[in-house]
C-alpha cells in the first residue's frame, strides 16, 4: 500500500537532481532515503528511478507516481487548510517563486512583514531567472510581463512602466536623446531574456507608435548588472521602474525621453487555479495587492 511518506519521497526526487538533494528536502540521510526508495520499488515491483554517481532521474513509472502524488499531496494540504477554524491563525507552508532582482529588492521586505503577521506560516522563497513556468509546483509565482495560461490566475500587482535611463556623466559626454531616431547613435545596454535580447525598443506617445532598432554595446541576462553598467557611464538602459527609481532618486541615473512610453511589463502574481480557495494563498494575495496599492498611492503623492 502506498503511504503518504512514499508520495513525499517520490515527489521530492522529481524536483531534485541527486539523492543527497532529495534527502536534504526530506531531512533524512542519503543512506536512509536510498533504502526507502529500494524498499518502495521492491514492494511495487517496478523501478521508479535510475541513478548513477552523477545524476538521479525518475523512470516513466516514477514520473507518473510523482505527478499523481503531487496532486494528492496538494489536495490534502488544501483540505487541511480549509478545515482550520476561522479564528485560528494561518499555518502550513507557502512556496513562492520570483525573479532574482525583484525578489531581493521588493518582494523579500514585504514577505518579512507578512511573516510577522502570520508567525505559524512557513514561507519558502525561491529566486531564479525564470520563475514561470519553471516553478509550476509553487503555490504562487511573481512574473514580470503578460501571460496567457488558463491553469494560472493572474492578478496585477503593479503596471510597471519601463524607463530609459543613463548616468549624468554619460549624458554630458554623449548628449541626451530626445526622439526614437536619436537612439541609433547611442551606446545601448540590453537585457537578454530566455536566451534572446531585444533588438527593437517599442515606444508610444499620444497616438504615435514607433519602433527603434538598437545595436547593443553590452548585453547581460541580469537586469541588476545592466543597471549598474549604466550607473558606471557605459550607456542607455531600459529597465523596469521598480529597479531604477532608487538610482534616479540618488542621482546615479537620469530618466530620459520621459514623454515617450515604452512597453509596459506588468508585475503579476500567478496562482495555480486549483489553489485559489486556499485561505493562506488568499491572505498572501490580499496582502501583496494592498501593499503595492499603498506604494502606488505614496508615489502619486510625492
Amino acid at each position: 500500500m502506498i503511504t503518504f511518506s512514499d508520495l513525499e519521497l517520490v515527489t521530492a526526487i522529481s524536483v531534485s537532481g541527486s539523492l543527497s538533494e532529495a534527502a536534504r528536502k526530506l531531512r533524512v540521510t542519503t543512506a536512509a532515503l536510498s533504502m526507502r526508495l529500494r524498499k518502495l520499488e521492491a514492494e511495487l515491483g517496478m523501478k521508479l528511478a535510475s541513478r548513477d554517481s552523477r545524476r538521479l532521474a525518475l523512470t516513466e513509472d516514477g514520473e507518473r507516481m510523482a505527478d499523481e502524488g503531487r496532486r494528492l499531496l496538494q489536495a490534502l494540504e488544501e483540505l487541511s487548510d480549509s478545515m482550520v477554524a476561522d479564528d485560528e491563525r494561518l499555518q502550513g507552508v507557502i512556496r513562492l517563486s520570483a525573479p532574482f532582482g525583484f525578489g531581493r529588492l521588493r518582494l523579500a521586505p514585504l514577505l518579512s512583514r507578512f511573516a510577522k503577521l502570520h508567525p505559524k506560516l512557513k514561507i519558502e522563497l525561491d529566486l531564479r531567472e525564470t520563475p514561470w513556468p519553471d516553478r509550476s509546483n509553487c503555490d504562487a509565482v511573481i512574473h514580470i510581463g503578460s501571460i496567457s495560461d488558463s491553469s494560472w490566475t493572474a492578478q496585477v500587482l503593479a503596471s510597471n512602466e519601463r524607463w530609459l535611463c543613463a548616468s549624468p556623466s554619460y549624458l554630458k559626454e554623449n548628449g541626451t536623446p530626445k526622439a526614437p531616431e536619436d537612439l541609433a547613435v547611442h551606446r545601448c545596454i540590453c537585457i537578454r531574456e530566455n536566451d534572446e535580447h531585444a533588438t527593437y525598443w517599442h515606444l508610444r506617445r499620444d497616438n504615435e507608435n514607433r519602433s527603434s532598432r538598437i545595436f547593443p554595446s553590452m548585453v547581460s541576462n541580469d537586469g541588476g548588472v545592466a543597471r549598474r553598467w549604466a550607473e558606471q557611464d557605459l550607456g542607455l538602459v531600459l529597465r523596469s521602474q521598480w529597479d531604477v527609481v532608487d538610482s534616479i532618486a540618488q542621482g546615479s541615473l537620469i530618466r530620459v525621453m520621459a514623454d515617450w512610453e515604452f512597453e509596459i511589463a506588468p508585475i503579476l502574481l500567478l496562482i495555480p487555479t486549483r489553489k485559489n480557495r486556499s485561505r493562506k494563498i488568499q491572505a498572501l494575495s490580499s496582502f501583496l495587492i494592498e501593499s503595492f496599492k499603498t506604494k502606488d498611492t505614496e508615489k502619486s503623492r510625492s
